[in-house]
């Protein structure tokens, strides 16, 4: 269950948000299972965050920082997601149908049965992602680098691939 007081000031707006975790950066913000349904994140510092769960339909994280966060079974759908930094996050089982993850940072994320079908990542990179049983079917991959990228059980049918690496 998310942390009240985090959830509020995460309310209250970016700027805001971005300066309490300047102030704290030593806090894992715990925003398991919150609902941020069409949430305007851009630019955020969720890095290190806990979000397990969290519903995130349709919110938009564009240049959004997720380094290390905790996004296992999230709900994505749609959510706008282009320039973001999903370092070595965890996003296991997360739905991320029709998502838009353009130019996005997943290098070495966990995606393991994650749902991307018809999910945008051109030019995102996916370099030693894991992959495992992902559903990427209809998503467009186009000059996405996947070098290294463990994509075993993955269905891609229907993914649009050119110029991959």
């Amino acid at each position: 269950m998310a942390n009240q007081q985090q959830l509020d000031m995460l309310e209250q707006g970016v700027v805001t948000w971005n300066h309490w975790r300047k102030e704290h950066p030593d806090v894992k913000p715990d925003l398991e299972e919150a609902s941020l349904i069409g949430a305007a994140l851009i630019e955020a510092n969720l890095s290190n965050a806990k979000l397990r769960g969290a519903n995130l339909l349709g919110a938009d994280l564009s240049s959004a920082d997720l380094r290390g966060a905790d996004l296992s079974s999230a709900i994505l759908s749609e959510a706008i997601l282009s320039g973001v930094d999903l370092f070595v996050a965890d996003l296991s089982s997360a739905n991320l149908f029709g998502a838009t993850l353009s130019e996005a940072t997943l290098i070495e994320a966990t995606l393991i049965e994650a749902s991307l079908r018809e999910a945008t990542l051109s030019g995102a990179d996916l370099s030693s992602a894991d992959l495992s049983g992902a559903d990427l079917s209809q998503a467009i991959l186009s000059n996405a680098k996947l070098r290294g990228a463990d994509l075993r059980g993955a269905n891609l049918r229907g993914a649009v691939r050119r110029e991959v690496t």
